[in-house]
């Protein structure tokens, strides 16, 4: 008997079990800090065809939202009469994967009784990449570190020493990245058990009526979510720092009845720098930040993504050209949904946030020896951190909160655990948040000094440094971003810089912006951020009007 579609339903429901399973064997048995630690990685199921699903919880936009159409790249390359049992495929192509080199895509076939039905992908952040190291000064891609074309990874079980050759020799931390080429596909493995066995309680042999069950009912949901949205052309800017130069982001939104186009004609054009944005990426965070908006219930695969039209001219910033740098895609990538919920707010009032710090504020720590001689192993360490989001319509923002990537600040024992440095500071930032009657969230202050024997490189990639946050309805912006050393003296905010033993390397993160007038903001409230430490005494006289 054909599964009906309570069938399906329940079945769905198990597909994300099945998922959160795979990602959770990632996290467990990764090498690098950036996915065991924050959290910065991917995981999902895919049809034959290479349509998504399902995807795990755990994982970031960029990642997810890319990884659902890079697998329909793995299968357009390596044809479906080239797949085999126990293959493992594997990319990080910025183009075909997920924007940039230092993400490593892992697509692995599952075959029930000998026939192929689907397959599972996951993606994650791998410390190190070779090149320049994780950091914008390049100006190709080939200057950032080792491309990795679709190939297999595993064919038919046995791995590929000559690829695993290939990446040891190419990279800084050997054992950390191919330790995490593995643990990637251990994680599809650990979603095909448990699919395995949840296939057999449902007594069905392939996935091709779930599949289009799950794709069909959320591209429905979509639509109907999209056509409560009112019919109209708006459009929206935004200047954000880029790396030599100011890039403006334009974006013009286009609804009409149950279908949706954003297009950012009208966007800078490439950088020379590591700030260039492949358009999959770009795609990937407009979509997830029009479907926070206007579907956010309904669950994320290729049937609730295809209803989003997202264009940008190729050649612009926002659809980089092979072989554009592109290391630091996310500095820009992440603030593509700033833009985007600016424009929906002009057709949905009331419902999206001020803007926010959103690009994480990464930092590439490289720690050298200060005497060359004295035998001191190098280290890299990376460390992810966030400033402030927007206020909501009805709440304050959130504080050192990361979106829309969603990863999780790494632990200050764990960062130091993996490198010489000393975090000696990391605080919430007072008077960071945008003033409104809801305020933005706060920003942190972050002291790094290399440890005794030591300096240290650190490739800078942070932004609303020169533009801040901007409110909404009356809301103030947030603080400005500032990098600095302990002595005062300023640094840049990109690009590749040297902290001497002895110096301490001050981070001030930028704040959210806030959302209606700071003097509809209840007075008591304003008196408990004074008390907090949230704002300054100038703030709730001079901006909030609190009486001393």
């Amino acid at each position: 008997m054909s599964p009906t579609a309570i069938d399906y339903q329940i079945m769905w429901n198990r597909l994300i079990a099945v998922v959160e399973e795979q990602a959770t064997t990632l996290i467990r048995t990764a090498f690098s800090t950036s996915v065991r630690e924050a959290g910065d990685l991917s995981a999902g199921l895919f049809d034959r065809q290479g349509r998504m699903m399902a995807q795990a919880v755990t994982g970031t936009p960029g990642h997810v939202n890319a990884m659902a159409e890079s697998v329909t790249h793995f299968v357009r390359e390596l044809g479906l009469d080239n797949v085999f049992e126990n293959d493992v495929f594997i990319t990080n192509d910025p183009w075909l994967g997920t924007g940039h080199l230092h993400d490593i895509t892992v697509v692995s076939p599952t075959f029930r009784n000998g026939q192929h039905i689907g397959f599972f992908a996951c993606t994650a952040h791998v410390v190190d990449i070779g090149g320049r190291g994780f950091g914008p000064d390049a100006n190709e891609v080939y200057e950032e570190g080792l491309l990795i074309p679709i190939m297999k990874f595993a064919e038919r079980g046995n791995v590929s020493k000559d690829l695993i050759r290939m990446v040891r020799s190419n990279v800084r931390e050997p054992d950390q990245v191919v330790g995490d080429l593995y643990s990637l596909a251990a994680c599809n493995e650990a979603g095909d058990r448990r699919l395995q066995t949840m296939m057999g309680e449902f007594g069905i042999s392939d996935l091709e009526g779930l599949s289009d069950f799950v794709i069909e009912t959320s591209r429905k949901a979509t639509h109907e979510a999209i056509a409560k949205v009112p019919d109209g052309t708006f459009r929206h800017s935004m200047q954000v720092d880029g790396y030599d130069a100011p890039v403006n982001m334009v974006v013009r939104l286009d609804v009409a009845g149950d279908k949706i186009k954003a297009d950012f004609d009208g966007t800078s054009g490439m950088s020379r720098f590591g700030v260039n944005v492949p358009e999959v990426y770009t795609r990937a965070y407009a979509c997830y930040g029009l479907k926070c908006a206007i579907a956010a219930e309904v669950p994320n695969n290729t049937g609730s993504l295809e209803p989003f039209e997202i264009t940008a001219p190729e050649g612009c910033i926002l659809a980089a050209r092979r072989p554009a740098p592109v290391s630091v895609r996310h500095v820009l990538g992440h603030l593509v949904p700033d833009v985007v919920l600016g424009a929906l707010h002009q057709a949905m009032p009331d419902t999206v946030p001020a803007e926010g710090a959103s690009a994480l504020w990464n930092i590439q720590i490289s720690a050298r020896a200060s005497d060359p001689a004295s035998g001191l192993p190098n280290a890299e360490v990376l460390m992810f951190n966030s400033g402030g989001t927007g206020a909501r319509p009805t709440l304050d923002g959130l504080s050192a909160t990361a979106f829309p990537s969603g990863v999780s600040t790494m632990s200050v024992e764990a960062t130091e655990h993996v490198g010489p440095i000393t975090v000696w500071r990391k605080d919430l930032r007072e008077g960071s948040g945008g003033a409104g009657a809801f305020r933005g969230g706060l920003g942190q202050n972050i002291e790094i000094e290399p440890r005794e024997g030591y300096d240290f490189y650190f490739n800078a990639m942070f932004d609303r440094v020169e533009n801040p946050a901007r409110g909404r309805e009356g809301g103030h912006a947030g603080a400005k971003g500032q990098v600095e050393l302990s002595d005062g003296t300023k640094m840049r905010s990109k690009g590749r810089q040297l902290v001497k033993n002895g110096q301490r390397l001050k981070l001030s993160l930028p704040g959210g912006g806030g959302y209606g007038a700071p003097s509809a903001r209840d007075k008591t409230e304003v008196a408990q951020d004074l008390a907090a430490g949230f704002i300054t005494e100038e703030q709730a006289t001079g901006v909030y009007g609190l009486k001393k």
